[in-house]
């Protein structure tokens, strides 16, 4: 399970480099600003959870903790629903969209709770 999320980590991260390139060099024109600061938050928070997947993936290396597999799926699912939904609002102005993210949100609060609590148990 850990090289899912070594490779989800670093595919992640692969991907918010060149969305943030894309849009810093293709996009800051086109988009509103207030369009292009939902984009630039998409971004952040994709490189955040990228790194989080890598750690999720170390501790799994390390530990064998149910928690720790679940935290990856809900860092991975939060970066599909909270990035992924801005990255489509702002391409192309569907505001509906909108109301996926606090999903994806959720999904990083319930990943870092996950992990935190995974480490309460392991780490003496």
């Amino acid at each position: 399970m850990s090289r899912t999320f070594f490779i989800a980590g670093a595919a992640s991260g692969f991907l918010a480099v060149a969305a943030g390139a894309f849009g810093a060099h293709e996009l800051k024109n086109v988009l509103s600003p207030e369009m292009f600061e939902v984009f630039e938050t998409a971004v952040r928070y994709q490189f955040y959870h990228s790194f989080a997947l890598l750690m999720t993936a170390m501790a799994l290396n390390k530990y064998e903790h149910t928690y720790f597999s679940r935290a990856g799926w809900f860092f991975l699912a939060g970066i599909v629903l909270f990035s992924g939904s801005l990255y489509v609002l702002t391409m192309t102005g569907l505001r509906w969209m909108g109301a996926i993210t606090p999903f994806g949100g959720v999904s990083f609060l319930v990943g870092w709770w996950l992990l935190g609590r995974a480490f309460w148990s392991v780490v003496q």
